[in-house]
């Protein structure tokens, strides 16, 4: 191993100049046929270890589960001569090639093989990132990067077969590594028997469960839970889908408001309303709209405004005037509404919400909301007691939440007195 080799070994893995094991080390390269290979190597392993003593914790076993990238070996780490740790590396005449030329050499030796290799399975990958119209460039080197470079793990499934994803994969990962399909009615999943929320990092030799229901559907906050750009992408196509089929509902239902209203829609109203709101584009408009997040007196403030130009013109020469002598005021504190505001989602929504009395919250907890059925959107927080069983069993009613600012709230608190 080079000097170079060694020192990024060290760094990447945070480990000591002795803990790097495979600085001296020996390839036996054997010739075999395919069907043998698996034998064989385990024949010198166990000659091998009959003249030196293995390091049990330093056994890889590549060639029952190859990497992502083809490579296939057995590697053990023995104590040689001096005292010294020396690698071994076992492999056929097969694996070597595919080692040092790439996996492209696979198909010299495939033979018609029927069962599905990690290559056909990363191929299948590749060719649905350039087929899908949604993915940018970004995502796509990204996703290049997380099948060639990251570290793996392997999991079970429930009928014990292994699957292999990134390290720092999650369950909902694990979904859509099944199908696709399977991943977006995902509405739990069960790691070694224990229901676990959707975000739970995996680790190599967890046994997956994942539990589906016909009517669940992704929200905003799965991108949060998924680190692989396969599940991204699958779930940012849903949800624009049903985004736009919301939008679409949303602009017939503004039409009929702003009608009643005496108001025709076009162009112009549309980019009124957008700057009334607050909002980027009309999409997001017709979106709120058709989710209920914009009421019909808010409507009826709009159209208060626009129909009273006299009034707007006399409150803008106000401002004007406000304006010039600003500078007066300008050491005078500020005491902003937006302050001890609670907001929800990416899109920092400002919605109704209560604040759960099992945990009390209180402005600068980390927290999240909680969709409640009677209730409305609950407040709880991160290390509240019934956390852990509300992101098991209902993840998908869990909202992201955030304060903005907590420094003018009053807030209650329970005081217990003792007195002597």
């Amino acid at each position: 191993k080079s000097i170079y080799s060694i020192r990024r070994k060290m760094r990447a893995q945070n480990v000591s100049f002795d803990e790097v094991y495979d600085k001296f080390a020996l390839r036996i390269v054997y010739k075999s046929d395919q069907h043998d290979e698996k034998f064989v190597a385990w024949k010198i392993y166990s000659i091998v270890t009959d003249h030196y003593r293995p390091s049990p914790s330093r056994l890889r076993d590549w060639i029952s589960s190859p990497k992502s990238t083809g490579y296939e070996a057995l590697h053990i780490t023995v104590m040689g001569p001096k005292g010294r740790w020396v690698e071994v590396q076992v492999r056929s005449e097969r694996m070597d090639e595919i080692a040092e030329k790439g996996y492209a050499a696979h198909y010299k030796y495939k033979n018609g093989a029927t069962e599905e290799s990690g290559l056909d399975v990363w191929l299948n990958l590749l060719r649905e990132a350039l087929e899908n119209q949604e993915t940018n460039a970004v995502d796509f080197v990204e996703d290049f990067k997380m099948n060639l470079y990251s570290k793996e793990i392997f999991v079970f499934t429930p009928k014990g077969e292994i699957k292999s994803l990134p390290k720092g994969a999650t369950s909902l990962d694990f979904a859509f590594s099944i199908h696709s399909e399977i991943g977006i009615k995902t509405r739990g999943t069960r790691v070694n028997g224990r229901l676990v929320p959707l975000n739970h990092e995996l680790k190599s030799g967890d046994q997956v469960e994942v539990i589906t229901s016909a009517n669940q559907k992704p929200t905003v906050n799965w991108l949060e839970y998924v680190t692989t750009s396969r599940a991204k992408t699958k779930i940012k196509n849903v949800l624009n889908e049903n985004t736009k089929k919301i939008a679409e509902e949303g602009k017939e239902l503004l039409t009929r408001k702003l009608k009643h209203l005496k108001i025709t829609i076009n162009e112009q109203v549309i980019n009124e309303l957008v700057n009334f709101f607050k909002l980027k584009t009309s999409l997001d408009l017709f979106y709120r709209v058709g989710i209920g997040a914009i009421e019909n007196q808010q409507l009826k403030d709009y159209a208060a405004q626009k129909s009273n130009t006299f009034i707007n013109f006399f409150k803008n020469k106000i401002k004007r005037n406000k304006d010039n002598t600003a500078s007066e005021d300008i050491h005078k504190p500020i005491i902003s509404s937006n302050y001890d505001m609670l907001v929800f989602g990416t899109e920092h929504d400002k919605l109704d919400y209560k604040l759960s009395p099992c945990c009390n919250p209180i402005p600068g907890d980390d927290v999240f909301g909680f969709v409640t059925i009677n209730e409305g959107i609950k407040v709880h927080k991160k290390d509240c007691p019934n956390a852990i069983g509300m992101q098991s069993n209902y993840a998908y009613r869990i909202m992201s939440a955030k304060w903005i600012d907590s420094s003018q709230e009053g807030f209650k608190a329970i005081m217990d007195i003792t007195g002597m």
